[in-house]
């Protein structure tokens, strides 16, 4: 029996929980702060995608306020990280992570990534795989540091429904599979 994501208390005052439409203004600034959202994805219908398929397996980080009325989403709360996951029953995937940029370094990153991993695990999971623009060295590391390896693999992509004014000259795809993961993850 799998469990939802529970509201965890992480590092800092900062609360994992499933993201709620409610959110959606805040990730998708958050994904265009860290550098996740292309042309060729549209954060919207990435969002509306994800809560067809597995929705308990997007999670967002809060920065919970202190006081009355701090208990939920909304007034006194702000969305500052985020991890979008999804299992089908072979292999886990990660796309989305993001930490807001005053959060790098505090261990969001790692917490939301340890949720994720919790709740794949629960499902059974056997290997979680995830894509990183070989570019991006301090994000490799961050993974790295998690227990994440380079596989020996190549990854490629078709782009089966355009999203954006230049996904037909988006590399076949391949970039926006390289888009997903927590660019901005690991900055800090």
């Amino acid at each position: 029996m799998t469990t939802a994501p529970t509201e965890r208390a992480t590092a800092g005052s900062f609360r994992i929980r499933p993201f709620a439409v409610s959110d959606t203004e805040e990730v998708v600034a958050l994904w265009r702060a860290a550098g996740l959202v292309k042309p060729w994805n549209d954060p919207y219908l990435d969002i509306e995608r994800k809560l067809t398929v597995q929705p308990e397996l997007f999670l967002v980080a809060e920065a919970a306020a202190s006081g009355p009325g701090s208990a939920g989403s909304g007034a006194g709360s702000t969305v500052v990280g985020s991890v979008m996951a999804g299992y089908d029953g072979h292999r886990g995937w990660v796309n989305y992570l993001a930490v807001a940029d005053p959060e790098r370094g505090t261990g969001l990153g790692r917490a939301l990534m340890a949720e994720v991993e919790r709740l794949l695990l629960e499902r059974g999971c056997p290997k979680l795989n995830l894509q990183v623009r070989s570019a991006n060295t301090a994000v490799i590391a961050f993974y790295e540091r998690l227990g994440y390896r380079l596989d020996d693999a190549v990854s490629l992509g078709k782009r089966l429904i355009p999203d954006g004014p230049d996904a037909s000259s988006a590399s076949g795809g391949a970039a926006d599979a390289s888009a997903a993961p927590g660019s901005a993850a690991a900055r800090g």
